[in-house]
C-alpha cells in the first residue's frame, strides 16, 4: 500500500518527533489558516490520537483586516474538519498608535498574550507553531541587520516553555505541497506582500540572495541560527553561574575581581543578568548600556552613574558597584 505523498510525510514525521518528545497532555495549534499552520494542523490531527495525545487549535483574529473575523473562522472550521477538538477564535485587540511598538510587534504580543490564555484556559502543555526553515532564516536576516549579538542571530528556538515549533527543519515549500496533496484550504495573507513590514522585506532579500548566489542561502540561514544558539546557550550558562556566585547589589571591587577576566562575551552576560535581577529588563539592555557598565569596572575613569531601563541606575562610589536607585556618586 503507498504511503502518503512526501511533504505529507515530512510534515507527520516532524510533528511525531516533537509530539514524543513533549510532556503527557493536551497540545494546541496556533493556526492562522495559511499553509504553513493549516500543514501543521492536518499533521498534528493525524498524528496526535496515535500517540494517545488530545489536539486542538487556536485561532488568533487580530482585526487589523476587513474580513479577519470570516478568515478566522474559515481557519477554526479547517481545524474541527481535520478533527482537532477543542477549536476556538480568540479575538484580540492590537495596539496600533503612536508611541508604542511598531504594528508588527504589536500584533505578535497580542498573539502570544492569547495563545498563552488559551493554553492556560484548556490546560494545554504546549501550543505548536506554523515556523518553517524559511521563517527561521529570516528572522536570522533581521538580526543581521540590526547588528544583533549572538542570542537574536540564533533565531528562533525550537522550543521555549510553552510554544513549541514542530517545522522548523522544513522549507515553506513542504508545507505548501502537504496542504496541495491533502486538499487543505489555505488563506494567502496580503500582509506578506505588504513591504511595509520587515519580515516582508527580509523574505524578499533571501530569495534576491539565493537568486544571486544559489539555493541553499535560507538553509545555511537557519544552520547558522542553530550553531549561534548552542554557542548562546553555553555561554548563558557560564555567565549564570557567575551571577550565582557574586550575590545581590552592592559588590565590592574585589568581589567583582574575577568578573574582569572573563571573556567579555561572558562579561556582557554576566552585566545584562545583574540589571534583570535588580529589576531592568534585560531585553531592553542596548550594547551602549553594557559597554558603559563594562566599563565601570573595566576602564573606570571616574564617570557618572549609568541610566538603565526601568529607572534603574548603576554607579561605582567609594570601591562599590551598585545596581539599584540613583545615589550621588564619588570617587572610586
Amino acid at each position: 500500500m503507498p504511503g502518503p505523498p512526501p511533504a505529507v510525510a515530512a510534515t507527520r514525521v516532524a510533528v511525531r518527533r516533537m509530539l514524543a518528545s513533549l510532556p503527557t497532555g493536551t497540545v494546541l495549534v496556533a493556526c492562522s489558516g495559511g499553509p504553513d499552520s493549516m500543514a501543521l494542523a492536518a499533521a498534528v490531527a493525524f498524528e496526535a490520537p496515535r500517540q494517545g495525545r488530545a489536539a486542538g487549535a487556536v485561532v488568533v483574529d487580530h482585526g487589523l483586516q476587513e474580513d479577519s473575523a470570516a478568515v478566522a473562522a474559515q481557519a477554526a472550521d479547517s481545524c474541527l474538519r481535520l478533527g482537532l477538538a477543542p477549536v476556538e477564535v480568540r479575538s484580540v485587540k492590537v495596539a496600533t498608535g503612536s508611541g508604542g511598538p511598531g504594528p508588527e510587534a504589536a500584533a505578535r504580543a497580542a498573539r502570544y498574550d492569547a495563545l498563552t490564555a488559551a493554553a492556560t484556559d484548556s490546560g494545554a502543555v504546549r501550543v505548536l507553531l506554523g515556523h518553517t526553515r524559511d521563517d527561521q532564516a529570516e528572522q536570522v536576516l533581521l538580526g543581521l541587520a540590526r547588528g544583533s549579538g549572538t542570542r537574536s542571530l540564533a533565531g528562533m528556538p525550537r522550543t521555549r516553555g510553552l510554544f513549541a515549533r514542530p517545522l522548523l527543519d522544513l522549507p515553506r515549500a513542504v508545507t505548501t505541497a502537504a496542504c496541495a496533496a491533502q486538499d487543505l484550504t489555505v488563506w494567502e495573507d496580503p500582509h506578506n506582500l505588504d513591504r511595509r513590514y520587515a519580515r516582508v522585506r527580509a523574505r524578499e532579500a533571501v530569495a534576491a540572495t539565493e537568486a544571486a548566489l544559489g539555493p541553499g542561502v535560507a538553509a545555511a540561514l537557519a544552520r547558522s541560527a542553530g550553531l549561534l544558539a548552542a554557542d548562546a546557550e553555553a555561554l548563558d550558562q557560564w555567565a549564570g553561574r557567575v551571577v550565582a556566585d557574586l550575590g545581590g547589589s552592592p559588590w565590592t571591587l574585589a568581589t567583582l575581581g574575577p568578573v574582569a577576566e572573563l571573556p567579555v562575551a561572558v562579561r556582557r552576560r554576566v552585566w545584562r543578568m545583574l540589571a534583570s535581577a535588580h529589576g531592568s529588563r534585560g531585553g531592553d539592555l542596548s550594547a551602549v548600556h553594557l559597554d558603559a557598565l563594562d566599563r565601570l569596572l573595566s576602564d573606570w575613569r571616574g564617570q557618572g552613574p549609568v541610566s538603565l531601563p526601568g529607572g534603574l541606575s548603576a554607579q561605582r562610589a567609594a570601591g562599590i558597584l551598585r545596581i539599584g536607585p540613583h545615589r550621588p556618586a564619588s570617587s572610586g
